[in-house]
């Protein structure tokens, strides 16, 4: 099989394994709630191991995009952008460790040497990539590590662009899914 098929099937059996989880998720939405006790504790866990794999896309927003017809959206946003954020510390820490993980991608590079000339920049940068979802973050994370960017500020405008992001799925689930439970419903 060739490998551009391969990935492809690989595509398609992870979408449907991501719509089968939302959809088992919401409709047993109130055993889930049972389990309150995890409740956002168990997101922010799931953003955090999601978001720690780099460049192997996990789909953690859509367990955030899932909950958010369960549990309460702003809260949701809030423990999962802490997880992403503490996730996110796997790029930061290849591009500290000085490991060449990236070094010959094309967009890693003139991401890196953007960063590198607007340094007080920088920080808007690493919050507007964490703010939209996109799978480039991780090159941003380990560009921010190698420049060696203080862990604290990486961490703060991480989280903040995280918790939009997160926010933003979380509210989409919460108005979508109750959306489509009210059509069924009639």
């Amino acid at each position: 099989m060739k490998p551009e098929r391969r990935m492809a099937l690989l595509r398609l059996f992870t979408l449907v394994f991501v719509i089968a989880l939302i959809v088992g998720i919401y409709l047993n939405r109130e055993r889930i709630q049972e389990l309150y006790h995890l409740g956002y504790f168990g997101i922010f866990l799931i953003t955090m191991l999601s978001n720690a794999t780099v460049f192997l896309p996990v789909p953690g927003v859509m367990v955030v995009f899932a909950m958010g017809g369960v549990f309460q959206p702003f809260f949701i946003a809030l423990f999962a952008g802490m997880g992403a954020a503490i996730g996110e510390l796997s790029g930061y820490l290849v591009g500290f460790s000085g490991q060449g993980l990236a070094e010959r991608s094309v967009r890693y590079t003139r991401l890196l040497n953007w960063m590198e000339r607007n340094r007080r920049l920088s920080d808007l940068m690493i919050l507007i990539l964490a703010a939209i979802p996109n799978p480039f973050f991780d090159l941003a994370g380990i560009a921010a590590g190698t420049l060696k960017i203080p862990l604290w500020r990486f961490l703060v405008f991480c989280m903040l662009g995280s918790i939009l992001k997160m926010l933003a799925f979380a509210y989409a689930g919460r108005l979508g899914l109750n959306w489509i439970y009210g059509l069924y419903q009639n």
